[in-house]
């Protein structure tokens, strides 16, 4: 059977998870670059909607199945190629892991994604700079990941270990390391959640967390 085929962009958080979590399962897998800007955004193509209809990354093609939505494609993953388990095997944990995900995917990267930026700086008034808008972008993203950030180093901080939960890699960490990439970006104050960068730097220690950073991805803007 042939590789699995992403199709995602290097800077994409979401993108970016999966591209962590199959690097972590040990599943090699093809990169098909679909760039979020350029000729309007490549999600907005006939032949990309034909495939994903969300107009969104990543698109994953599996086991002649065609998934998308990160969260969707990490469970299906994880049930698919339990090891390394990265879910606990107890249903309490499970949960605590699986909150710290949504925390993450349900509340602070949807309100500071492409598309959300985009329709922010058109109410902007018309005349508005690039660097105003650039400005405006990055206070809106910094304010929505500092505020989910804060809640998840409070839910973090009793159950880290090496790890977002314990000294395991869990779901958790794979949905970490995207958005704290994303805060680096636009400036968010990192200073403010020791314990999320006590976790960081166990996993910069990771050969799947090296392989999967957008840096180092065949359709990386340098």
């Amino acid at each position: 059977m042939s590789s699995p085929i992403l199709h995602g962009y290097w800077r994409s958080s979401c993108s970016y998870r999966i591209r962590f979590l199959l690097a972590l399962k040990g599943i090699p897998f093809e990169s098909k670059a679909v760039h979020l800007v350029k000729s309007g955004g490549e999600q907005h193509s006939e032949s990309y909607v034909a495939m994903n209809p969300t107009h969104k990354v990543p698109t994953l093609e599996i086991d002649g199945l065609t998934l998308y939505q990160s969260t969707a494609i990490a469970e299906y993953i994880e049930e698919t190629h339990p090891e390394p388990r990265l879910l606990p095997h107890d249903a309490p944990s499970r949960a605590h892991v699986r909150a710290l995900c949504n925390v993450i995917s349900n509340d602070i990267q949807p309100v500071a994604n492409v598309g959300i930026l985009q329709r922010l700086v058109t109410l902007l008034p018309q005349d508005s700079s690039a660097d105003v808008k650039a400005a405006t972008r990055d206070d809106w993203s910094r304010h929505f990941i500092t505020t989910g950030f804060l809640a998840l180093e409070k839910m973090m901080t009793p159950k880290s270990g090496r790890y977002c939960f314990g000294d395991e890699v869990s779901l958790a960490d794979v949905f970490l390391a995207p958005q704290v990439y994303n805060a680096l970006r636009v400036g968010v104050d990192m200073s403010l959640f020791p314990t999320i960068n006590r976790v960081m730097k166990e996993l910069e220690l990771l050969d799947a967390y090296r392989s999967a950073h957008p840096s180092v991805q065949p359709d990386a803007e340098r």
